[in-house]
């Protein structure tokens, strides 16, 4: 089993980019992962759709074959930093690739949002993508905590 988060872009703010990439590193000690990062959509001359659409195409693209994929997006399911943990690791039992998406600033099109098996919501708020990445990045690392049964989960 390994874990793909493929996302929309790179982080634009320096401090965030440094707190994603931490946490992202403290995860992968947990999880065989991998983060794919696909080119942002200028959307100067196209409509949100378009965009949708064209990042959707490159998100799909990075994705692994037959993985289970999982769109991040509001409305999507909430679970409890035990019950995603939970689910990681019955993932990992049935050595079965995981591949979360991220959409960009317009969210994801819905061919990718067809293509995914589970919706999961990481806040019941918008979040801006870059934030998503560092909220998935830090509770993919707390998931190892608690499978561990280490203390950082409190």
């Amino acid at each position: 089993m390994r874990i793909v988060v493929a996302v929309v872009g790179k982080p634009r703010n320096a401090a965030l980019a440094t707190a994603i990439r931490d946490y992202e590193a403290r995860a992968a000690r947990y999880w065989p992962l991998e983060f794919k990062e696909v080119r942002e959509e200028s959307g100067r001359s196209l409509s949100q759709q378009q965009v949708r659409e064209r990042e959707g195409k490159r998100l799909v693209e990075a994705l692994p074959d037959a993985a289970h994929v999982v769109a991040c997006e509001l409305g999507g399911r909430t679970l409890t930093s035990e019950e995603f943990a939970q689910w990681l690791q019955d993932r990992r039992e049935q050595a079965k690739d995981v591949a979360f998406v991220i959409g960009g600033a317009h969210g994801l099109g819905p061919g990718t949002q067809r293509l995914a098996s589970t919706r999961l919501a990481l806040a019941p708020w918008t979040l801006p993508h870059e934030i998503a990445r560092l909220v998935l990045a830090e509770q993919l690392y707390r998931a190892g905590t608690i499978v561990r049964r280490e203390p950082y989960h409190k």
